[in-house]
Parts: structure tokens; sequence; C-alpha cells
């Protein structure tokens, strides 16, 4: 059965008011309007509420046995549009996005920064995950959008690439190789390698580009983490393949970064947003600072 809300709010405000005309005046309406409610709530329950005389209105047993629990249905109702009001109000003052960590680590410090000469006092949430994680995020809501790699996209999400980023190969300044300007993929044969998940998006990026050549590589640690991966190689017992990007997390006072050819692997980043679903101004002008500030980073280096 449905719940006659103006019913049980008509009634409660005449069982807290002891009266028609109390409960008409704070409910803004008629007496005729009033009882016309309270009747339809009686008939629908085939039972009555209220015990009407000339000088006052009092509670029948079944009236007695529904008012706390009505009250308790209003007081849950309250309750509920209260925090649906604030999660609106703290959605309106912040935006949330999904970034892979590598580029969080890049760019993320510097956009903010400028994204609150704009926008003060609004709140920045950035999900550092692995791309199907963003995705994931983008395509249930939780995030406004994303910075990805450009992959098999979902059919409801929308991708813009932004800039194409090279991998390159990370070793230890002590060991074999670090002095190269430059290597080929054959060059790699031997050593012990570094890889990292194909969580990421990373692994299957190189392995599509290596085709049966990656199988004469020796991957002899894997790790989830472009970050691990570095932690790695810092500790000279492997090289590392890692994006142009994650050399932000590589001291150069240990490791070196030298660029991979025959062939050059790249990966492509992009934004994700969901098809149809515009961005609001906070948001558009984040990721438009976040998009200029990739093409500057992968263009300067």
């Amino acid at each position: 059965m449905r719940m006659d809300v103006l019913g049980l709010q008509a009634f409660v405000s005449i069982a807290e008011r002891g009266s028609f005309r109390a409960a008409a005046s704070h409910l803004n309406l008629s007496q005729t309007a009033l009882s016309h409610r309270i009747r339809k709530l009686e008939e629908s329950l085939a039972t009555p509420l209220l015990l009407r005389t000339t000088r006052q209105v009092s509670l029948t047993p079944a009236g007695l046995a529904l008012l706390p629990r009505a009250r308790k249905i209003f007081e849950e109702l309250g309750s509920a549009i209260d925090e649906v009001r604030a999660d609106a109000k703290d959605s309106g003052e912040q935006v949330v996005m999904g970034c892979l960590p590598t580029v969080a680590m890049h760019c993320m410090p510097g956009v903010i920064a400028e994204f609150e000469k704009r926008y003060d006092g609004f709140r920045v949430r950035v999900h550092d995950n692995s791309a199907s994680e963003i995705a994931s995020k983008v395509q249930s809501g939780e995030a406004e959008f994303g910075v990805t790699i450009v992959a098999a996209n979902r059919w409801d999400l929308e991708l813009k690439p932004v800039v194409k980023e090279p991998f390159l190969l990370v070793c230890h300044s002590s060991m074999p190789l670090a002095q190269s300007e430059s290597l080929t993929w054959a060059q790699l044969q031997g050593l012990p390698l570094v890889r990292i998940s194909a969580e990421t998006g990373n692994r299957i990026l190189i392995d599509d580009a290596l085709g049966s050549r990656r199988e004469t590589l020796t991957w002899r640690y894997e790790v989830q983490r472009v970050i691990t991966a570095v932690s790695l190689v810092r500790s000279a017992i492997g090289y590392a393949i890692v994006p142009q990007l994650a050399l932000d997390i590589v001291d150069a006072g240990e490791l070196v970064a030298i660029p991979l050819r025959s062939p050059t692997v790249t990966r492509t980043l992009g934004i994700i947003t969901r098809k149809n679903l515009p961005l609001k101004p906070p948001a558009r002008y984040l990721l438009k600072l976040i998009s200029e500030a990739l093409k500057r980073s992968v263009s300067a280096r």
C-alpha cells in the first residue's frame, strides 16, 4: 500500500496541536482541506484516528499507536533530506577525478596550485589508480573525469587523446649500459628486467609493441606499480622500463634514464568522461590545466 504522507503529516500536526484550526494554520491549509486529508487517511486504514468534539480533539487507541511511529517516519525523512542537501553542497564544492599515479605525481601539484587561484576553497580529490580502476570510477560517477592511457574504450565513456609519452629504460648509474645515449630492445637481452603488472596498462602496451620479441627478454621480477620498480632499480638488482613522466621519481644522482628504440614504444595519455554528461565549470577548468601540463611535460623532455 502506498504511504499517505500528506495524511500522516496532517494527523501528526493535529495530534501535536490539539485542534484542527491550529494544525490548518501551521500547514497553511484550510480546515476543509485538512479534514479531507484526515478522512482519506482514516478510510485507507479502515479505522478512526481522532475523536472530535466541539471543544477538543483526542486520539483513538489506533491514533495513539500510530503517533510515535508517524513521528519517527518524519524524523527519518527529515534526516535523509538534510543528508542529501549536505552531500549536494559538498559535491558542488569539489572536483573528483581519476589519474594515473605517474601523471598525478608529475602534474598535479602545479595544476592544483593554479586551479586554486581561480577556485579558492574548492576541494580537489584525486583517485591515483590504475587505468582500469580509473575507467570504472568514471563509469560509476565516482569521478567526474579521468586522466589515463588511451586503450579500448567502454561504450558509455568518451576518450580524448592528449599526448604521446615514450617508455624509457631506467638503470642504476653503476650498472652496465648506464652510459648509453640510447638502446635497442635487442640490447636488453639477458639483463634482469623488472616487469610491471598488466593491471596498470603499461605492460600490455609494451607486450603488443614487441610481439614475440618480448619472450627473448628476461623478466626476472614483477611488481604492481612503477614506483616499486624504480625502488628495485635503485638497489641495483635490475632494470625497469617506465613511462617518461615517471622520471620524477628517479634520483638523478643514482639512476639514469635511457631512450629505447627499434621499436620506440609509447603510450597515449588522454581524458575520459561519461558520454553526453557535460562537466561543471570547475572540472572543465581543471581538465584544461591538466591537458596543458601534460603537453608541456612531454615536449620539454
